[in-house]
């Protein structure tokens, strides 16, 4: 027997007659949760990278920017090109939803760089975004489930969610799966990588973990995840764009852990 539930509306509330949407919610939410933490931190002995009040605003400025920009057109180039190319206007809707996290990654990546202005320091900085960067995750995937988006592949098991009036037949909750892992276990392992051990002083050492990290749990959670229909599989033994973008994401992240920690043994 599956679990049944009425849809939730993607609208949570409005002002003035402007709606507020769960995306924005969960945005803000993750927003405001990473700059505390990483004001903390910054305070803390723990410290290695010097950020006053105005830089961690700052660096807040480019991380949502690249976030934003970096996620749209991402998902616009490798997600579906061929719609966008022929409705260009789309691509301004992000309250639609479409968002691509190996995009928005490659949007922090040049944030990151354009706020540090040293490649040292970009490595610091990156370190500090892996810490949190689940909290995002997280928080963008409810708001995927809420909206009931990306919902998983068709199954008779008892954890299948069916919506009343939406879902065909009932599907794996797979935003509530990356949830689970990309966002809640991967930040536990984070805050146990940067306190309990020294990876913390190795440039570029944390954010290639995480990196490594997030692609085996999305690479795991795309098996119960529903490919995009405008793409499909893109081969006949069900290799999805996710896991083909998480395979990259994870020889990427490897390199960078393999180099901080080959300079830190120099």
């Amino acid at each position: 027997m599956s679990i049944v539930l009425n849809p939730i509306s993607p609208v949570a509330f409005s002002v003035a007659g402007f709606p507020v949407r769960w995306y924005a919610i969960a945005y803000i939410i993750a927003f405001i949760s990473g700059y505390w933490i990483l004001w903390k931190i910054g305070r803390s002995r723990y410290a290695e990278l010097d950020l006053s009040r105005k830089g961690l605003d700052d660096l807040l400025t480019a991380v949502i920017l690249g976030v934003i920009i970096g996620g749209r057109l991402g998902y616009v180039l490798f997600y579906n090109l061929s719609y966008f190319l022929s409705h260009p206007l789309d691509v301004l809707a992000v309250w639609h939803g479409g968002m691509s996290f190996h995009g928005g990654l490659i949007g922090v990546l040049v944030a990151a760089f354009i706020f540090a202005k040293s490649w040292r320091r970009t490595l610091q900085v990156l370190d500090l975004i892996a810490l949190v960067a689940p909290i995002g995750f997280f928080f963008g995937r409810i708001a995927n489930f809420i909206n009931i988006e990306i919902m998983g592949r068709p199954t008779d098991s008892a954890i299948g969610v069916f919506f009343r009036g939406v879902s065909d037949v009932p599907r794996h909750a797979s935003p509530l799966y990356e949830a689970a892992t990309e966002g809640v276990l991967l930040f536990a392992i984070m805050c146990c990588l940067y306190w309990f051990t020294n990876l913390r002083k190795y440039p570029g050492a944390l954010c290639g973990a995480m990196a490594m990290f997030y692609a085996v749990f999305r690479i795991i959670c795309e098996l119960f995840r529903a490919p995009d229909a405008q793409i499909g599989f893109l081969t006949s033994w069900g290799l999805t764009m996710g896991q083909l973008l998480s395979g990259i994401l994870f020889i990427a992240g490897a390199t960078f852990f393999a180099i901080a920690l080959h300079r830190a043994h120099k």
